[in-house]
């Protein structure tokens, strides 16, 4: 078998597993079927915002949609989610 390189993340998740931290989930299939509809309910759209940006600031948010594959209105709206939800981090802090 070909030696694999791991990153130092998944080096980290390699000794946790190797150090019996993992356990088995009960009920997967339950537990599966929870998380699929609180994903569901997250993602649903169902409220319409309309605001106005600087065209550079939505030029800027579209380029960085292309490079990451996803249309740039799916940017903005992950990007408020992130910030409200507390999860938004500013890399230069």
């Amino acid at each position: 078998m070909a030696k694999v390189k791991l990153d130092k993340e998944e080096q980290a998740i390699l000794a946790s597993v190797e150090a019996g931290e993992w356990q088995s989930v009960e009920d997967q299939e339950t537990r599966k079927k929870s998380y699929r509809e609180v994903a569901k309910a997250t993602f649903r759209k169902d409220s319409r915002v309309n605001i106005r940006l600087p065209k550079r600031d939505v030029t800027a948010i579209q380029v960085k949609a292309m490079e990451e594959g996803i249309p740039y209105q799916t940017m903005m709206a992950s990007i408020l989610h992130k910030y409200v939800t507390g999860r938004l981090v500013d890399k230069q802090s």
